[in-house]
């Protein structure tokens, strides 16, 4: 009796091979990551390490700088220049809300009721970037003038008194003083909360302004329930594209105000490019930079959307 042969085991299931194609496919988003990447790279994150080493840094122009870990230039930065910090932030919260109460109503009339001429304000809300930011703010010298139509018509209605009540403003004058800085800030930024504004309004499906009505909600009720709230995103985002580089800039003034009216965008500049002193220069850039990330995250949070345009 011949013994039976045990049958042969079966063969392990082949393991699926691995499609390059598929691999080269999932592997194509990275790649259009890396260009934004490696520009962030060399661009953001290399000279952010090189200003922070210099913010540490004593010495000289003549002598050298040299890496001390000297932490105590961003004490004596903030303590001699907090001045400046405080006005660069009231200054830019200021133009910030001028800017919402300008560009909101704007904005809604452009999403809702422009019809046909839609696209011919939206030109003209970008019309102001087709010159350069310097052209625009020297403009600003020509129309608050001395002596000039505006200065005067605002002087006649007593606008000046309640500015110069107020430290706008000195008498009769509007150059060199805080309301030119504010009125140049406001109408540079303008643009940046207009357009945010608009990419939020007109989302909102109109439907909801009809159905609002046929409960019998007042206009006034229909935008303070529905509209204003489906339009926070462009408001946060409005807000913080005008008041961050509002608050940084020094453009306006350097050519609209006084000596009085510097902001910390002016001290930099100068530290930088007139005192030589590089570790204080860098050191305040720190500074304004937390300052503004610490606002902006409570400002993000208090206003409970982070669904920004």
């Amino acid at each position: 009796m011949t013994a039976t042969a045990a049958p042969p085991e079966a063969a392990a299931p082949a393991e699926p091979p691995v499609h390059k194609a598929s691999l080269k496919k999932r592997l194509v988003p990275y790649w259009l990551l890396l260009p934004g990447i490696l520009w962030l790279l060399v661009f953001f994150v290399l000279p952010m390490i090189y200003q922070a080493s210099t913010s540490v840094q004593t010495g000289s122009l003549e002598e050298g700088f040299q890496v001390t870990w000297h932490f105590q230039t961003y004490w004596d930065a903030l303590t001699e220049y907090y001045p400046q910090f405080l006005r660069s932030l009231l200054y830019a919260g200021t133009a910030t809300a001028l800017c919402l109460l300008l560009g909101y109503p704007l904005a809604y009339l452009i999403a809702f009721k422009a019809g046909r001429w839609r696209n011919l304000l939206l030109v003209l809300v970008i019309a102001p970037f087709f010159t350069s930011f310097l052209i625009r703010t020297l403009a600003w010298k020509t129309i608050l003038a001395d002596g000039g139509p505006v200065v005067g018509a605002l002087n006649a209605v007593g606008f000046l008194d309640v500015t110069s009540w107020l430290g706008m403003t000195e008498g009769d004058r509007v150059l060199a003083t805080p309301l030119a800085v504010v009125c140049g800030l406001t109408y540079n930024f303008l643009p940046f909360m207009i357009l945010p504004l608009y990419t939020s309004l007109e989302r909102i499906d109109t439907r909801l302004h009809e159905a609002a009505g046929d409960l019998y909600a007042a206009p006034a009720t229909v935008f303070r329930k529905v509209t204003f709230p489906l339009s926070m995103p462009g408001v946060v985002s409005g807000t913080l594209l005008t008041f961050i580089p509002a608050s940084g800039d020094y453009v306006n003034a350097e050519l609209l105000g006084s000596t009085d009216t510097r902001m910390i965008g002016n001290v930099i500049q100068s530290q930088y490019l007139r005192i030589l002193d590089y570790p204080t220069a860098a050191a305040l850039s720190f500074i304004l930079m937390a300052i503004v990330l610490i606002m902006v995250t409570i400002y993000i949070r208090r206003a409970g959307t982070e669904d920004l345009v």
